[in-house]
């Protein structure tokens, strides 16, 4: 899928960037955490959401297509109320006992 390939791409990248940062003589090892931060997690965590948008609302439409069969099956299937397919529920409460 090309969003792996993005994914490992900038992160080769990204951690390419970091590595020379910190072992740069003007470098620090915090300033190689924030461009790994910076420059790799928050762009790559936008580009991976806005790239699985579309998956995201095929699922969801497939979901609700889903959702709309079962409710269309379950209306046919039963006419009689008593023939829903569920189990009764206790007819008598229980009794508490007092103390």
């Amino acid at each position: 899928m090309l969003i792996h390939l993005v994914v490992i791409a900038w992160g080769y990248v990204v951690v390419m960037m970091a590595v020379a940062e910190a072992t740069s003589t003007t470098g620090t090892v915090l300033g190689a955490i924030f461009t790994f931060l910076l420059y790799g997690l928050l762009p790559i965590a936008l580009v991976v959401y806005l790239m699985l948008a579309p998956a995201r609302g095929r699922a969801n439409k497939a979901r609700e297509l889903a959702a709309q069969e079962a409710a269309r099956r379950g209306a046919a299937a039963s006419p009689l109320p008593d023939e829903g397919g569920e189990a009764a529920g206790d007819a008598v409460a229980p009794v508490r006992e007092k103390l």
